[in-house]
């Protein structure tokens, strides 16, 4: 089974292409935050360069969020519009989700952190247990002033995310014990993604292309501005 994946929740432009246990190919890029000019030709390169065709894809992976709302939109769209060209199933990941794959042997706690602006982050914690990785909390926005009402200082804590880059000096001072990711545990990747759509496909837990919507967290600024 040969899985498609795609991540533009963040800055980073992701698409991959998995088998179990494999990543056949990914590109990564990080480049003027022009997902919806960018998206397709770096589907189009990936298959190109695995001499792979849509018809060889039995799936697709998206990000569902949180993150960026104009940046889940347009990997949303795209990969609902492959899956109705195609007739062809897809799942969706959290944002979240994919960012603690990447750290699950941590023996702590784990925060991945995705930014939300004005001191905001997107997060959820979780941590290994009995070697799967655990959901702890719910998905949360919240100030990073407002963290420590949900974890002691003392605590062994590993933030990742791309936020660890905008706050990680604020979160020092917060948590002097924690671990802070670098920079390759600090971006979202589609192969995070297609680890975790592997395991959703083999237990049929796909989504529907009909209902089928971005895990927002919050409202978008219009939506919280006139109260819709």
């Amino acid at each position: 089974m040969k899985l498609l994946c795609m991540d533009t929740a963040t800055n980073i432009a992701s698409v991959a292409v998995v088998e179990e246990n494999k990543v056949l190919g990914e590109i990564n890029l990080n480049f003027k935050n022009n997902h919806s000019a960018i998206i397709m030709d770096m589907v189009i390169d990936i298959l190109k360069t695995l001499s792979l065709s849509l018809d060889d894809i039995h799936g697709f992976v998206v990000s569902k969020g949180p993150g960026s709302f104009t940046g889940l939109r347009i990997g949303i769209s795209t990969i609902k519009g492959l899956c109705h060209g195609l007739n062809k199933p897809f799942v969706g990941v959290s944002s979240l989700d994919a960012l603690a794959i990447s750290a699950m042997h941590f023996n702590g706690i784990i925060a991945p952190i995705i930014n939300a602006l004005s001191e905001n982050v997107y997060t959820c914690f979780f941590k290994n247990i009995d070697g799967a990785l655990n959901k702890i909390t719910d998905y949360m926005f919240i100030s990073i002033y407002e963290l420590h009402k949900l974890l002691n200082a003392g605590d062994d804590i590993l933030f990742i995310g791309d936020a660890v880059d905008n706050y990680g000096d604020a979160l020092k001072k917060l948590f002097p014990c924690c671990i802070l990711g670098n920079s390759l545990f600090n971006y979202t990747k589609a192969s995070n993604l297609g680890y975790m759509g592997i395991k959703a496909f083999k237990e049929g837990c796909l989504d529907d292309i009909a209902t089928f919507s971005p895990l927002y967290i919050k409202k978008s600024y219009v939506e919280d501005k006139f109260k819709i």
